[in-house]
């Protein structure tokens, strides 16, 4: 709390979130006292408020003005402050055990400050001894990525990601988009209808890639926005070297010397062409891992995955292998640039799953000088 110390001693404003007091939860209604008389006793100096939803509205009216009006520095408060008066002067959101917030509550909240000209801070907090669920590390991640102005609409579509929605041809709720993701799963009733039209059309399996890397088309790069999208079109159903490099041909000869992220972009493309060639259709992070699946491997594969890469997880059950993600260069200290992690995942499939005996030996060499 010295961070918001420091804010209040500016003169600043702050929001100290609990979650949503229920008719019949009386233990979250008690936590919000407790923390708010332990906060009375940590900042003696400063004016605090209490404020939730068991309260009536005239005295929530006069708590909210008295915000509002600057003779309360710190308000503690459940999810009753979601939608209500501005305040320009709070810069400062500490949210408590943020993993039981749903995706736009938090967004909603985040945006109570910030309203006026002081950068605003925003602290998603939740227990460290108890394990997160996915579903609440996917929500806090979402909301920990998207920062920029106007970011509603993404970390809207990530919520109907993770929430799932109703059957798009009927009135039932459907559980196919919780598993496959929003845009495949749109893909799948468009393919869906132009069957059953009998427009149908062979496509390429989707892959997905999912690792921290800048790759884009640049809007300075490629103008115009109808050309990024067919610019991207073509790279998302490459299906060779060859074909990529009649792309990044026609990239240079249009555009110029593509940029860093134009060139991770290309990276990102050929990594899709050999992980379909090996049948992979997932590449992710999960933790310190990289994660390759839908994948098989023989004994002699996992022999010399283990070997390559130590520490290496095979999960059978899920069809899966984790892999230490590697973190420096061969030269001590030095991070390993985009272009480097695609290039290592591309190497990683050809030496064990595709049985490259030379990409094998490479591997290894840079596994013993890239990694920790």
């Amino acid at each position: 709390m010295a961070f918001v110390r420091d804010q209040l001693k500016a003169g600043r404003q702050a929001y100290v979130v609990y979650p949503l007091v229920e008719e019949s939860d009386k233990m979250d209604l008690k936590n919000a006292v407790t923390e708010y008389e332990n906060l009375q006793a940590e900042f003696p100096e400063y004016r605090l408020g209490l404020l939730h939803g068991k309260m009536k509205p005239a005295e929530k009216e006069a708590v909210m003005r008295e915000f509002r009006d600057g003779n309360i520095d710190m308000l503690v408060a459940t999810t009753v402050i979601e939608v209500g008066v501005d305040v320009p002067n709070a810069n400062i959101m500490v949210i408590e055990h943020a993993e039981r917030f749903g995706l736009s509550q938090l967004h909603q909240l985040r945006g109570r400050v910030g309203r006026g000209r002081e950068r605003a801070y925003s602290y998603f907090l939740y227990p460290p001894e108890a394990p997160l669920t996915e579903t609440a590390h996917d929500r806090l991640q979402t909301i920990a990525s998207h920062t920029d102005l106007g970011a509603g609409m993404q970390v809207a579509m990530k919520d109907l990601e993770i929430r799932g929605a109703g059957n798009l041809l009927g009135g039932e709720q459907s559980g196919h988009i919780a598993g496959v993701g929003f845009d495949l799963y749109v893909r799948l009733v468009g393919e869906a209808v132009a069957s059953f039209k009998g427009e149908t059309d062979e496509q390429l399996g989707e892959i997905k890639i999912e690792l921290p890397v800048d790759a884009h088309l640049p809007h300075d790069y490629v103008p115009g926005e109808r050309l990024r999208l067919e610019a991207y079109k073509k790279l998302a159903t490459v299906v060779d070297e060859a074909g990529l490099a009649e792309i990044e041909a026609e990239l240079v000869d249009r555009y110029g010397t593509p940029p860093e992220p134009v060139r991770n972009l290309l990276e990102v493309a050929r990594l899709r062409t050999v992980a379909r060639a090996a049948g992979i259709g997932d590449i992710g992070v999960q933790g310190t891992f990289v994660r390759f699946g839908p994948l098989e491997l023989r004994e002699s594969q996992t022999l010399r995955l283990q070997r390559l890469y130590k520490g290496s997880i095979v999960k059978p059950a899920l069809s899966q292998i984790l892999v230490p993600r590697p973190m420096t260069a061969p030269v001590a200290g030095q991070p390993l640039r985009d272009k480097e992690v695609l290039a290592w995942a591309a190497s990683l499939i050809k030496a064990v799953v595709m049985d490259n005996v030379g990409e094998a030996a490479q591997a290894a060499a840079g596994a013993r000088s890239g990694t920790r």
